[in-house]
């Protein structure tokens, strides 16, 4: 599933909120996330209106990386 192109910063924290992920602080244009799921994790995202691919594909590998979960699963969770 390929991944979209048009989502902002924001809205991907709301999103990510099915998961635990909750803004802890916001420091300029960036949004800090914070879960306690399957132990503490820590994640930065950019508060720009539109986020690049490549940053979009890290941000969710990381996320998979710590939840122990496959990024397309993932992927197809969030927009599937």
């Amino acid at each position: 599933m390929k991944l979209p192109r048009d989502i902002s910063g924001a809205e991907l924290a709301d999103l990510l909120s099915r998961y635990g992920y909750s803004v802890t602080r916001q420091t300029g244009s960036h949004i800090r996330l914070t879960t306690q799921v399957g132990g503490e994790h820590h994640l930065t995202i950019p508060a720009h209106s539109s986020l690049r691919v490549g940053t979009l594909s890290a941000i969710l590998s990381e996320i998979a990386q710590h939840l122990k979960r496959d990024k397309s699963d993932l992927i197809r969770e969030l927009w599937g």
